[in-house]
């Protein structure tokens, strides 16, 4: 299971990926509108990692999408996908380490992803959901064709605060009629 893009490839995690992971995802401004708190532990890395490697993009679940530069060989984000029982619909999240950050790589990511879920897994609805503050996943989110659906005001109680939630969704229709 791999997804070549222009500069990407999107694969299964490996072992190998722990120590990476571990460090973008302890970088505070990487965690921060994100449910895990910085630092993110080597060994709860080993366990994520892990876990990632077991799932299938093809099955109702949770799957992680380890995000690769090419020409690197370099681990630089991971694309979460969790496929709903009906094999139909599916929520996506994205994580980048910050020097892979407002350089396109997430939307390149991201937009292969949708692909995939839309065009070979036939699905009619991806949704999408960020805090309201987190103004640069609502435009990556929007400039691949969501539409906001809503705002969820004080929905999420996360690292001791109150957050509301932004509503994304993509239908299949939209994303075949992107030009």
């Amino acid at each position: 299971m791999l997804i070549p893009t222009e500069r990407l490839i999107l694969r299964r995690f490996r072992a190998s990926d722990a120590p990476v992971l571990s460090a973008y995802r302890s970088d505070p401004e990487v965690a921060r509108y994100q449910s895990w708190d910085a630092p993110f532990p080597p060994e709860r890395a080993v366990i994520a990692v892990r876990n990632f490697a077991a799932g299938s993009p093809d099955r109702a679940g949770h799957f992680q999408y380890a995000v690769e530069l090419a020409a690197e060989e370099r681990l630089i984000g991971d694309v979460y996908v969790r496929l709903h029982d009906n094999l139909k619909q599916a929520e996506l999240g994205f994580t980048f380490a910050a020097p892979y950050q407002k350089r396109g790589f997430a939307s390149e990511a991201v937009g292969a992803v949708l692909d995939r879920l839309f065009r070979r897994q036939r699905l009619h609805k991806v949704t999408g959901e960020c805090d309201a503050r987190n103004v640069r996943s609502a435009a990556l989110m929007e400039r691949l064709g969501f539409q906001r659906e809503g705002l969820l005001r004080q929905q999420t109680f996360i690292k001791g605060e109150w957050t509301d939630d932004l509503i994304y969704g993509l239908l299949a229709t939209e994303w075949w009629g992107r030009a």
